[in-house]
């Protein structure tokens, strides 16, 4: 925009606005060829301009310091993101520049929408704690600050439906013994962000883990009829329905009679098959004084040097078509165009594998 005013170039003379555009002139040409109207006119439009100008700026700012606040701690609402499928890059073109991380994956996808969801709710416990295990340096600075959002979002949630307390214990657990690990060695840049703030996280864990301590499950109204109430067939049926031995030892500790039928070998039996390989099985075989084999004892032996089978009813897809990371029941563009387009469930190991490359 030309310089209004005298030009300390060219003392004397102004740039005034003509029919045939701007042009340099001196004060008596001003006076003689430009009407008082005009000049007046262009001063009008130059303070248009500027507070125009000084509007735009502030409400860059604006938005900036908006857009600040919600990525900093002290925002009241945390920002989640709302995408379902994302497209995972692994190199750079010309059209895409740089790597898809696992923070940005984590940072992206519609966990927060998902933790709502019952087939979900454990695929995404299983995957905060592998994330706690291992992965939470590797995260970006919004990625962790997502990840603790999402953490309290399922205690809140565990708190007000009484389900799932053990896992979200053991989730805990494992958290707080990784950042007692990683906060020694802050001054190494293991994670980002100042180390108070860490420090802040590392108690609302152990309140956390204080409310779920302190939880009581009410028991619900009695509809006429309970499990005791069913004959030992169907106890048993309900009982082989059960994944995990900790829950059979529970529920074995409710009445005498459910703890006797808990002590059944064929489910200690389908159990140990169920979650091991034969192989893994007669490496760890245990027997009795009377030469039978204590399936219980090994469950327990064998849960304690292997991994168990990891069972989802809704998990995360990769179509190795178009590259995309999406919800079963998502309809990415590859699925859209081309119903049999080859895709892979990925278990929570799967996906953090997917982005170790």
């Amino acid at each position: 925009m030309p310089f209004l005013g005298q030009d300390w170039r060219s003392p004397g003379q102004s740039w005034v606005k003509t029919e045939e555009g701007w042009k340099k002139t001196t004060e008596e040409d001003t006076n003689n060829n430009v009407s008082v109207e005009s000049f007046c006119k262009v001063k009008e439009e130059d303070c248009i301009n500027r507070e125009n100008l000084l509007f735009s700026l502030n409400y860059d700012m604006a938005a900036k310091k908006r857009k600040k606040d919600l990525m900093n701690n002290n925002s009241k609402l945390p920002y989640f993101y709302r995408e379902k499928w994302i497209y995972v890059h692994k190199g750079s073109t010309k059209e895409r520049h740089g790597y898809c991380t696992l923070g940005e994956a984590f940072n992206r996808l519609d966990f927060c929408s998902a933790i709502k969801d019952t087939r979900r709710f454990n695929y995404i416990v299983r995957l905060l704690e592998l994330i706690a295990k291992s992965q939470l340096p590797s995260l970006s600075g919004v990625a962790q600050k997502n990840y603790m959002n999402i953490l309290e979002r399922v205690v809140q949630k565990v708190l007000d439906d009484q389900q799932n307390v053990r896992p979200i214990k053991e989730l805990l657990q494992t958290l707080y013994v990784s950042l007692c690990t990683l906060v020694q060695d802050m001054g190494k840049s293991v994670l980002v962000g100042n180390i108070n703030t860490w420090v802040h996280r590392m108690e609302n864990i152990l309140q956390w883990q204080q409310q779920l301590d302190n939880i009581q499950i009410n028991r619900p109204a009695s509809t006429g009829i309970d499990l005791t109430d069913l004959p030992p067939s169907l106890q048993l049926n309900i009982m082989q329905r059960l994944s995990d031995g900790r829950d059979l030892v529970s529920l074995g500790q409710v009445c005498p009679e459910l703890g006797y039928l808990t002590e059944d070998r064929l489910l200690w039996k389908n159990l140990c098959q169920y979650h091991f390989t034969d192989r893994q099985i007669r490496k760890r075989l245990m027997l009795s004084d009377k030469g039978h084999l204590e399936w219980k004892k090994m469950y327990f032996k064998l849960s304690r040097c292997y991994p168990q089978r990891e069972q989802y009813s809704d998990t995360l897809h990769f179509c190795t078509h178009c590259h995309i990371l999406f919800w079963k029941d998502t309809n990415h563009p590859c699925t859209a165009n081309n119903p049999d387009t080859c895709t892979s469930s990925l278990s929570p190991q799967d996906f953090i594998n997917l982005f170790n490359f």
